[in-house]
């Protein structure tokens, strides 16, 4: 039986020194060869048509064409799955936001010295592996830099217990996923809590371009806080956050324990916190993402009593992260994007039984 193809990278930056790290880190891995590395978007453009690579890692920072035209342009007449690998510094972060509303898959910070080889090899080969694995979803495009808020559902007719919370787990693919469901949503709600596998630097502009859109306060969590209604909590990158108890209701906890999954923040740890202090008060949902993160945290959360919603495979970037959880049994219902805003609130609204 022959193995499958690696996957054929092009990396495209600027730095010689970062295309030389971008490249020793990959190397290692038998699932991915990179065929070829460009300094700029002209002469990316000349070797995607040489090489035929499956995807490209792309620096949004470069001379002659930034990154942000050469990706529209990509998109338009050559479509690639990309991997913004940047200097996620705050207009660096600002500037990753725009390139996943032009049709990046996901973004990832340049390489720094703080890392090891091997965190690096692992961080890139996991992202270039999900990126690659990616599906084009086009339906539910917007133009970019929009910030007019789409319609919203109404509120649900039936009160909504007083104890309630939402909780979100997502990743490759998450941002824009969020950037659907959450300003459809409508004032009035239970507290929500989100965590997207996502650089430290970049949580804070991603919470506050929701904010935008929302019709509720949505911004990056601090430890400590009291969840309540009308507020929409972002794990801050390289953060674990999870509820504690309050006497209200429940406040925030962020730790840097060491990542889950090779991940931090991870989703597991939101899921169990919510399960041991929330339990069928709560409502988990799991949206797209490579791997297995926030599966048995799920499963946890269903088995105590909350009710349990997962992003289905059609309106999925990736697959991974639902799949592992309804593999599982951790999934109660499973539902295309376009209809979570109205399944989540049907769900909110829902007695919960003793």
């Amino acid at each position: 039986m022959t193995s499958p193809r690696p996957i054929r990278v092009l990396v495209v930056d600027d730095s010689a020194l970062a295309r030389q790290a971008i490249t020793q880190a990959l190397s290692g891995d038998p699932e991915i060869e990179v065929v070829g590395v460009a300094p700029d978007a002209y002469v990316a453009r000349e070797k995607i048509l040489q090489l035929s690579p499956d995807m490209i890692t792309l620096d949004l920072e470069m001379p002659r064409m930034d990154g942000l035209t050469f990706l529209r342009i990509l998109q338009q007449h050559h479509p690639l799955p990309v991997l913004v690998v940047s200097s996620l510094t705050p207009q660096g972060s600002a500037k990753a936001m725009e390139a996943l509303e032009a049709g990046a898959v996901d973004v990832l910070g340049k390489p720094n010295g703080s890392q090891t080889l091997g965190e690096l090899a692992y961080q890139l080969a996991f992202h270039v592996k999900a990126v690659a694995r990616s599906r084009r979803i086009t339906s539910l495009a917007r133009p970019a830099g929009s910030t007019v808020a789409p319609p919203r559902e109404p509120l649900p007719s039936s009160p909504i217990a007083p104890r309630r919370i939402v909780l979100i787990g997502a990743s490759t693919g998450g941002v824009e996923a969020l950037r659907y469901l959450l300003p459809r949503l409508p004032s009035g709600l239970p507290p929500i809590a989100v965590v997207q596998h996502i650089p430290a630097q970049f949580s804070r502009i991603m919470a506050d371009n929701l904010a935008k859109l929302c019709a509720f306060e949505v911004r990056e969590a601090t430890d400590g806080e009291e969840l309540r209604y009308g507020l929409c909590l972002i794990a801050p990158g390289n953060h674990h956050l999870a509820l504690v108890p309050s006497p209200r209701g429940y406040r925030t906890r962020l730790t840097q324990s060491p990542p889950i999954h090779h991940c931090r923040p991870a989703v597991d740890v939101l899921f169990r916190s919510g399960a041991e202090h929330a339990g069928r008060n709560a409502v988990g949902l799991l949206m797209t993402g490579m791997g297995s993160d926030g599966a048995r945290g799920l499963l946890a959360m269903r088995q105590a009593g909350a009710r349990t919603l997962a992003q289905d495979e059609e309106s999925c970037v990736v697959f991974g992260m639902p799949q592992a959880a309804i593999k599982v049994g951790a999934v109660d219902r499973v539902a295309n994007l376009q209809a979570l805003p109205q399944v989540l609130l049907q769900t909110l609204a829902e007695p919960i039984t003793p």
